[in-house]
């Protein structure tokens, strides 16, 4: 199948199961309009994230790349009245477009968006005892992947839910021999899914308007 029968495709799927959302369309029209890169999900991804929060039964959310926030308005939205969503973003710029557009979305009070290297914020949240999320949802560097992953054991409790997306890499994930950073940080994450002892993990592949690509999903054990 072509690019063009998969994006056919997913606007069937969309048109007919995601309808069309004032915030969530004003929050990729503000990204567009800040220059930010055109790499959020797709809605119908979204629309899978909202769902897998809401069967997880979450109310505490952490993800891990905020971009402008419609991943994230995707998942708050998910949670009750008295639940809480950090997201970590790197860029301030970006962080000040999501936090604009949670507002906008009416979820500023339940979404919080913490700005610098989720490397050097994760501890704060461990410091803090932010946790146990019951959901993270990783979408950041490929290449901080296997981190991103042992920081989410660390902050989550027995059946939470673990979600890396942007796995395949079109198909490069599969290539032992890659040297591409983004590859071998997500085939480190893989492969610490598999051997963690703790963790129950698959991984799905994908294409849509996004291309080729999928994501990883585990659950973490007693």
């Amino acid at each position: 199948m072509s690019q063009k029968q998969w994006n056919a495709v997913e606007r069937y799927f969309t048109d007919q199961l995601v309808p069309a959302d004032e915030a969530l369309s004003a929050a990729l029209a503000a990204s567009e309009a800040a220059g930010l890169p055109a790499i959020s999900v797709a809605p119908n991804e979204g629309k899978l994230l909202h769902l897998l929060a809401r069967v997880q039964g979450a109310r505490r959310i952490l993800e891990i790349g905020t971009l402008g926030g419609y991943s994230t308005i995707w998942l708050a939205r998910a949670l009750p009245e008295d639940g809480k969503l950090i997201s970590l973003e790197y860029d301030p710029a970006h962080a000040e477009v999501a936090r604009a557009n949670l507002a906008h979305a009416g979820l500023d009070k339940i979404a919080e968006v913490r700005t610098g290297p989720a490397l050097e914020s994760l501890p704060v949240l461990a410091a803090e005892d932010a946790g146990p999320f019951d959901l993270v949802f990783i979408d950041a560097d490929k290449k901080n992947n296997p981190h991103y992953v042992e920081w989410a054991l660390k902050l989550t409790r027995p059946g939470s839910l673990i979600i890396v997306d942007n796995v395949v890499r079109n198909g490069a994930v599969a290539d032992a021999d890659s040297t591409d950073a983004a590859v071998l940080g997500t085939r480190r994450a893989i492969e610490l899914m598999a051997e963690h002892p703790r963790l129950s993990a698959t991984a799905v592949q994908t294409v849509g308007t996004k291309g080729y690509d999928g994501f990883a999903l585990a659950r973490v054990l007693d």
